[in-house]
């Protein structure tokens, strides 16, 4: 997708795109650096859009690996099948996606990988999306997401950061990556 026709989105649908750009190659490196994608057998991306992140995913993941992207812009996943056709794309809110049809019985994905714009959510958003993705998180499992650099400080950053410390085993925060517009730097959960 253009940045022009990433912008015209951004534009009509700025309450659920959150981000001014598309996340940058740097960013995507260091996000599956830390997500460890290349050895997971199940990834789900919540928020694919443009496919910045899906792209990287697709380099690393095992070729046998499954995959799922959850993505509310039905115009970013009509963009995104055609681009990356042997994986699954669905057109849904994260709060409210059923696994069951497409995880088989007892598995669950070893990598989460978000790209939404948690700090615009609500508390109960945030919540919401995070208490219906997180139990399909295998043990040991890595969730990770971005937060741009500076945002991260003001009072719906740490609120969320507060909420992922105390539904995971903990939140790291990677080096900061200035090659993105705005720079950002990943936290990294794990389920206990």
């Amino acid at each position: 997708m253009s940045a022009a026709a990433f912008i015209k989105e951004f534009c009509h649908n700025w309450q659920t795109i959150g981000a001014i750009a598309p996340s940058s190659p740097a960013l995507a490196e260091r996000m599956m650096e830390v997500t460890g994608v290349w050895q997971a057998q199940r990834v789900l991306e919540l928020g694919p859009g443009t496919g910045s992140f899906t792209s990287a995913i697709a380099d690393v993941m095992p070729h046998e690996a499954d995959y799922l992207g959850i993505e509310l812009n039905n115009s970013f996943v009509e963009q995104l099948r055609p681009r990356f056709p042997r994986m699954r794309f669905e057109c849904a809110g994260a709060q409210e996606f059923d696994f069951s049809g497409v995880l088989p019985e007892g598995k669950k994905f070893d990598t989460i990988i978000s790209g939404l714009p948690w700090t615009a959510f609500p508390r109960c958003l945030q919540e919401s999306i995070l208490s219906n993705v997180l139990p399909h998180l295998a043990p040991g499992g890595c969730f990770a997401t971005f937060a741009y650099w500076g945002f991260h400080h003001l009072p719906s950053g740490q609120r969320f950061r507060s909420l992922l410390h105390e539904l995971t085993h903990g939140v790291e925060t990677s080096r900061v990556v200035w090659r993105n517009l705005p720079p950002a730097c990943v936290y990294i959960a794990r389920k206990a």
